[in-house]
């Protein structure tokens, strides 16, 4: 009889696309998740946490099709004993969820209805460097007033929150545009009901940033050879249809009040086109009565990012500072946060249109941002570390770390082989411990524990000289009773030097 083969091992890799968090990574986020959550409160934002799964159907915007039903969402079919069930899929962001729940609960919700809600989204999408099919969303929407003191209080709150959390004033910039204005451009250059001329003129636009005036101009046009020599064919405008596109993109003035007159040039006679420029007066009125100046956030028309799924205010968070890139030059960190007004998604529910406007924060483009400002990404301290000398008086150990923890100071027994006390010194530097606690059977007929200054210790091995090293020991002898208050002392002393 032939000998069955094993099974192979299954290789201990992370799938593509995704990756793991350990320690300080998972401690950052937290706390960065716990500080925009007190600005959101702050404002009267209730939390909500809807399913991390939902119905194809109800998300909607990834619907699925023959040959690929799960395109750009993670989808899987359900099956019961009878036939095939419904299509679900893992969340791609947390507003089409919102939608859902508002649509749900709408009878029991109050209205407006305030939320906020974090958590991980799931992109079915190529992965490439920084870009992971996992990544965390910090949301906050208004649903059920078209008032746009909704749309500046989103501002204000962005604005805040980006302050927090430690992008100083100065450092950032919310920067307001409207859809309705482009809407009025796109009307007076005559595309009426073109939808496919439309939606390619929008795609031109969003690429402004990139290719600038020229470019868009170019590309409105015939088309333009790109950086690799290629040509692209554009969308075959005329001149007198292309000027209205880059009055608007370029009516941004030093006065606020000189762009406003730029853009009413920009749209003409197109009544919602002067609809949406009223709008942003409104919300700058609005800013400026809360004391939100153009420092902060301010009307900026060459924002145009997301201008094809919202239908009013739309506005960006960029980061203004400098950093530099994989080849050594300068560039700006650019946006972290985007939003805007969305009247049309809760309709799909209910037949009816329900006004809406949120925001959503890259809480991991944050987190990356502040590791380049250097105000995150340090080495996190471990855990005191309670050494066994031993092993038969493990419950003097674990009174000591009872007492240390009930004190408020992180703090753990080794619990490997206690053989090797070397090994045990080993695991604390590799915790990051800043001390360990040493209780040997002299120490304990004296009455007295060992302290050593982890931290300390491994200062002077890397440079202290003999003298240095006898006027600050980094491990000496303290009375047991006085365990906590020693500990403490030395936590004190290294927070002194690391913030010093």
């Amino acid at each position: 009889m032939a000998k069955q083969k094993k099974a192979p091992r299954p290789k201990a890799v992370t799938p593509k696309g995704f990756r793991d968090y350990f320690g300080v990574e998972v401690t950052e986020r937290t706390e960065m998740l716990h500080q925009i959550a007190g600005v959101y409160h702050r404002y009267g934002f209730e939390a909500l946490e809807s399913s991390a799964v939902e119905t194809v159907e109800a998300l909607g915007k990834f619907l699925p099709d023959v040959d690929r039903p799960n395109e750009g969402v993670f989808a899987w079919q359900e099956f019961d004993e009878k036939d095939q069930g419904d299509w679900m899929a893992l969340r791609y962001d947390l507003t089409a969820p919102l939608a859902r729940v508002y649509a749900q609960h709408r009878n029991d919700l109050p209205n407006p209805y305030r939320r906020y809600a974090m958590g991980p989204v799931w992109r079915n999408e190529k992965p490439g460097p920084g870009r992971y099919r996992q990544f965390y969303q910090c949301d906050a929407d208004t649903v059920g007033t078209a008032s746009m003191a909704a749309d500046a209080e989103i501002c204000a709150m962005l604005s805040d929150t980006l302050e927090t959390v430690g992008i100083p004033r100065g450092d950032f910039l919310v920067r307001v545009n409207n859809r309705k204005v482009m809407n009025g451009v796109l009307e007076v250059m005559g595309l009426g009901d073109d939808q496919a001329a439309r939606d390619n003129v929008l795609r031109t636009i969003d690429k402004f940033d990139k290719v600038g005036e020229s470019g868009v101009r170019e590309l409105l046009g015939k088309g333009r050879l790109d950086a690799s020599g290629a040509y692209i064919d554009g969308v075959g405008l005329s001149d007198d249809q292309i000027e209205p596109v880059i009055a608007f993109l370029t009516s941004k003035a030093d006065d606020v009040a000189k762009t406003f007159d730029n853009l009413r040039g920009a749209v003409g006679a197109s009544k919602v086109g002067a609809e949406g420029i009223a709008e942003l007066e409104q919300i700058g009125e609005l800013l400026a009565a809360g004391g939100y100046g153009s420092d902060r956030i301010e009307i900026d028309p060459s924002i145009v990012r997301g201008l094809g799924y919202y239908t009013g205010p739309v506005f960006e968070a960029e980061l203004t500072f400098e950093i530099l890139d994989e080849k050594g030059r300068k560039r700006q960190f650019g946006s972290v946060s985007g939003g805007g007004r969305y009247d049309g998604l809760v309709k799909r529910f209910t037949g009816q249109e329900v006004p809406a406007v949120g925001v959503s924060i890259g809480v991991d483009r944050l987190l990356a941002a502040l590791r380049e400002k250097g105000r995150m990404g340090g080495v996190a301290t471990g855990p005191v570390v309670v050494t066994v000398m031993d092993r038969d008086r493990m419950a003097d150990y674990q009174a000591m770390v009872a007492e240390l923890r009930n004190a408020g100071i992180r703090a753990e027994v080794y619990l490997g082989n206690p053989k090797n006390f070397g090994n045990q010194l080993k695991y604390a530097d590799k915790r990051n411990s800043p001390v360990a606690v040493i209780e040997g059977g002299d120490e304990k007929a004296n009455g007295v524990v060992q302290l050593k200054d982890l931290i300390l210790g491994a200062k002077i091995a890397e440079s202290a000289t003999l003298e240095e090293w006898k006027e600050r020991p980094s491990q000496f002898e303290v009375p047991r009773g006085d365990l906590v208050a020693k500990v403490r002392e030395i936590l004190a002393s290294q927070s002194e030097e690391q913030a010093g």
